[in-house]
């Protein structure tokens, strides 16, 4: 379902989501309101991106939403006015929620805005990240919890961590040529862009 988002106190625009060229949304997925999907994504069934409150949301190119997604924000315009601790800055942009280029987004994670993740990082299952900022080339593992904290690039975030100081984020361990994680995203990102792919040319 890909559709507009309603006129509300906090949302005094109406729009439409943009969708990339080579981009998938499945039937029984939602793409609602003020959303920006790049180019080559897979949105896979059940994943939810709802940019009716806070607004916008943006996924960047080759990256994939998968089964029970979340993406949402707290609200980022009261009575016409914008709300600016709920929004976040990416290249002199303003976002509620940006996913950049090459991300993975596995099953049942949550992304809820003001939330940042930077290019070519995997998000494991059921990971959460609310009012936080993700680097580039990082592994969360899954079921870790970031709130409130900027995660440098290149570390990752172990299976069920909870991180909600700056000192625990700026601990995270870096990324190794060892380490087991390392190449998971690229054959994650290739299955979910062929998938896209194939489920466009069978329309």
């Amino acid at each position: 379902m890909i559709e507009k988002n309603v006129q509300t106190d906090f949302s005094s625009k109406v729009c439409e989501p943009v969708i990339g060229e080579g981009t998938f949304v499945h039937p029984l997925a939602a793409v609602i309101g003020n959303v920006i999907l790049g180019k080559n994504i897979m949105v896979a069934p059940t994943a939810c991106v709802r940019g009716d409150e806070g607004q916008p949301l943006h996924v960047g190119d080759d990256s994939n939403v998968q089964d029970g997604v979340v993406i949402h924000a707290l609200e980022t315009e009261l009575d016409g006015k914008p709300v600016e601790k709920n929004q976040m800055e990416v290249d002199g942009k303003k976002y509620a929620v940006y996913i950049g280029k090459r991300i993975s987004l596995a099953h049942q994670v949550q992304i809820h805005g003001p939330a940042v993740v930077m290019d070519d990082t995997f998000v494991g299952m059921k990971v959460l990240v609310f009012k936080s900022f993700v680097g580039r080339n990082c592994v969360i593992e899954p079921g870790a919890i970031l709130m409130g904290v900027k995660v440098a690039d290149g570390r990752y975030v172990p299976a069920g961590s909870i991180v909600k100081t700056q000192a625990d984020a700026d601990a995270l361990p870096v990324i190794t040529a060892d380490y087991p994680m390392k190449e998971m995203n690229k054959g994650v990102l290739h299955v979910n862009k062929a998938l896209a792919k194939g489920y466009l040319a069978v329309k």
